[in-house]
């Protein structure tokens, strides 16, 4: 058996037994152990969604920091910003999709600007780049704790939105012999699919169009691309427009499944920076990863080790760093 089989094997048994725990009726034994079935089935599916979630944020983050180089200490500024417009479209239009449009266009813009007129300046120095967009993101803290207080807000979505899906997964059976099925909520099933949809059409741009090519070939050798007549400036400051639009809109997604408030900021910058670093720099495949593993990870021990649950993130980023040090999926320069 050849190892590239072994590990086939093994997937296929690691398939079977989530396969078997989600869809067959649990016995007495393993419900004591991990408190429900639907307890286990809910944190899995949460985490997964959530994994969605960290991934449109993290995308963005890994077209700026790991394709251009560009250390956007102020990327999580960007999310709570996209955010709060988000909401104030919503509420003043009432048009749920109107907010997630703006998020986005506004936040593009701003990344933009930010490219030009402070990233473009700094290349090459990536101490000064940290250090100014640290500066950015204090600032934008504090103008945005300014006009918004520092309540709490919720983003209204609509009523196609709202509800639940039933899924074919038995969480007990009644003394009649009826099966209960879990229901999980739709709006969390649609940030998933967003997230797949955008992380196909990303991976699609980086390796099968033009625009990705000129990318890949910038980060790679700028000044022959330089040469060759590329506008390479142009081409890095709309990569920043979509790095910095992903962030604005995850913002809006985010804020409608959880809420917006100060500190939101912080969380998905930290968010970011470890997917990005147990995904490798620079891959979109290596930001789903990182993303599913951290997703995972937070809500399994939200459930099963409240106390401690946040250290599984980082014993994730610790074991990746000393075994594969340039990520899952990323590449050793």
């Amino acid at each position: 058996m050849t190892r590239r089989q072994a590990w086939g094997l093994v997937g296929l048994l690691a398939a079977a037994v989530i396969a078997w725990l989600v869809f067959a009726v649990w016995p007495d034994w393993l419900n004591a152990i991990l408190i429900s079935k639907k307890a286990f089935v809910s944190a899995i599916l949460n985490g997964i969604t959530l994994a969605g979630l960290y991934f449109l944020v993290a995308s963005g983050f890994t077209l700026i920091f790991g394709l251009m180089r560009n250390v956007n200490l102020a990327h999580g500024s960007l999310y709570l910003l996209g955010a709060y417009i988000g909401y104030e479209v919503t509420s003043r239009t009432g048009y749920w999709l109107l907010g997630v449009a703006a998020g986005f266009a506004v936040l593009a813009i701003v990344g933009v600007v930010m490219q030009v007129f402070v990233f473009r300046r700094l290349e090459g120095d990536d101490l000064r780049q940290t250090l100014v967009s640290i500066g950015i993101s204090i600032v934008a803290a504090d103008l945005m704790l300014a006009v918004w207080a520092g309540g709490t807000y919720q983003i209204a979505t609509p009523e196609w939105l709202d509800g639940a899906l039933t899924l074919p997964v038995i969480t007990a059976v009644r003394s009649n012999g009826a099966s209960v099925f879990l229901t999980y909520p739709l709006y969390r099933v649609v940030v998933l699919a967003a997230a797949i949809v955008i992380g196909v059409g990303l991976w699609l741009m980086l390796h099968r169009t033009r625009v990705g090519m000129m990318i890949r070939a910038g980060v790679d050798d700028r000044a022959m691309l330089q040469a060759s007549g590329v506008n390479v400036h142009a081409v890095f400051a709309i990569v920043f427009a979509v790095g910095a639009g992903l962030a604005g809109f995850a913002g809006v997604v985010g804020g409608s499944a959880l809420s917006v408030a100060p500190g939101e900021d912080v969380r998905y910058l930290l968010a970011s920076l470890v997917v990005v670093i147990v995904g490798g720099m620079g891959s979109i495949t290596g930001a789903a990863i990182g993303a599913l593993l951290i997703g995972l990870a937070e809500q399994i021990g939200l459930v099963y080790f409240p106390t401690y649950g946040i250290v599984l993130t980082f014993v994730i980023m610790v074991v990746t760093l000393a075994v594969r040090p340039q990520g899952i999926m990323g590449k050793a320069r």
